[in-house]
């Protein structure tokens, strides 16, 4: 009575030998002729395909979102930074103004600006913020804007002979295109 405890694996379990056990269930099914077959496999071959296409369009998808949010993220500053081109100008101007000036007064002035339109540019630059370099350089019309030519024998035709205003990319997006004067050849004298 207080003997051995039975185990589970000590009850035999009775297992039928060479027995398929979805026998019973193939003999209850009906026989398909070959025709239903052959219309079966296509219909399951043409299921798989558009299965296959679908987790493609869905795989596709991701990569597309994934990379759409990368270049949102980057280029998210864009719009700040077009808003403070302008001021970058105005320092260059305030500059350029206190250079003609010359007066004992606008050294210290001048010297002010410098430092804050450096350290402006430096956190712009930080940003990604590129300026775009155009005096001599052939004309781009991806990067310049043309608002005029000029003849010129110094600077060889199609090259950007003066720029009046700088131009900048955030990273290898373009801001603003750099305004620019094209060189022609001179005309030749009949």
């Amino acid at each position: 009575m207080f003997g051995r405890k039975k185990n589970m694996s000590d009850i035999p379990i009775e297992v039928p030998q060479n027995e398929d056990p979805f026998a019973e269930a193939a003999a209850a099914a009906p026989q398909l002729t070959a025709e239903q077959a052959a219309a079966l496999q296509a219909e399951a071959a043409k299921a798989k395909e558009n299965w296959m296409r679908t987790a493609a369009d869905f795989e596709n998808f991701k990569k597309r979102a994934a990379r759409e949010k990368i270049e949102s993220a980057q280029y998210a500053t864009a719009a700040v930074l077009q808003k403070v081109l302008p001021v970058l100008d105005n320092f260059e101007m305030a500059i350029a103004a206190a250079q003609n000036a010359k007066d004992a007064g606008t050294n210290s002035v001048q010297s002010g600006v410098l430092m804050i339109q450096q350290q402006l540019k430096n956190v712009l630059v930080e940003s990604g913020l590129e300026e775009i370099d155009a005096v001599g350089k052939p004309f781009d019309p991806n990067l310049h804007e043309a608002i005029s030519e000029q003849e010129s024998v110094e600077v060889p035709d199609g090259n950007v002979l003066q720029q009046l205003r700088k131009g900048y990319k955030l990273k290898d997006r373009l801001l603003r295109p750099a305004t620019v004067i094209v060189a022609k050849a001179p005309a030749k004298a009949v």
